[in-house]
Formats: C-alpha cells, structure tokens, sequence
C-alpha cells in the first residue's frame, strides 16, 4: 500500500483504520486531519467571494472570486506561494487549496471575509447575510 486515504465515518473505518496500523511495515507515515470543510461552506464562500468581487476594487483593480479567494487564504496565514513561469513573463500560484481546510479552518476563513466585507461596504446576498449571522 504506498498511498490511501480512509475517512472515519463509521465504526467499520475505524477498525480497518487499526487492522492497516496494525499490518503497517515500520517507517509508515499516517496522518491524522480534521474533517474538510462542507459544501454548504463552500457554497457561502464562492458567494460571498462573488458579491466582494462585483463590488470592491483592489488597489484599482477589478478582481475575480478566485483572486479574491487566494488574498483571504493568504490573510487566513495560509502558504500562498509564487514562482516564475515557464516563459519567464508572469507568475504561477502554488499555494493552496480551499478544498484542504479544515471545518473549523474554512469557518475561519468565512468570518475573515464577512469581516472584510463589512468594513468595505459590501453588500452580501439576503441568504450569506443570514447564514453569517446564524454561525452557519
């Protein structure tokens, strides 16, 4: 086995989870994480993204959703990292992915966007102003 992944879901994973450990050969790596974050998160970030990009520009520019959501990892003290590319004229993001975060990470990250928007005047859809103010 060199690479897989098991999510805990049930009391069956977690007694295959032991019976792998338990046959593991010395030397292998496991790694313990929190669950990723959930669609319903997922779903409030890409509009909460979406209302900041229609209504903020950046220091004079106009940015996508997808911009604005590598500035918030990168506030988040998320590894935002950037490379030359292979034409030597621009720069490639290697940093990482909204995916990985935690529950509690991307809760994080939701409240330093509601947070942002707040302080610039933006004006959130009727749903994310509601789910914001419910702790969702």
């Amino acid at each position: 086995m060199s690479r897989v992944l098991l999510v805990l879901n049930s009391p069956a994973d977690k007694r295959k989870a032991i019976s792998w450990i338990e046959k593991a050969p010395p030397g292998t790596r496991v790694e313990f994480k929190a669950p990723r974050r959930t669609l319903p998160q997922n779903d409030r970030m890409w509009a909460m993204l979406t209302d900041i990009a229609r209504q903020v520009r950046w220091h004079g520019l106009k940015l996508s959703p997808n911009d604005w959501k590598l500035i918030f990892l990168d506030a988040l003290k998320r590894e935002v990292r950037l490379v030359p590319n292979l034409d030597g004229n621009g720069f490639v993001n290697l940093g990482c992915s909204s995916s990985d975060l935690s529950v509690a990470e991307f809760s994080d990250l939701l409240e330093l966007i509601a947070e942002f928007g707040t302080r610039n005047g933006v004006k959130f859809g009727d749903d994310v102003r509601q789910e914001v103010a419910d702790g969702v």
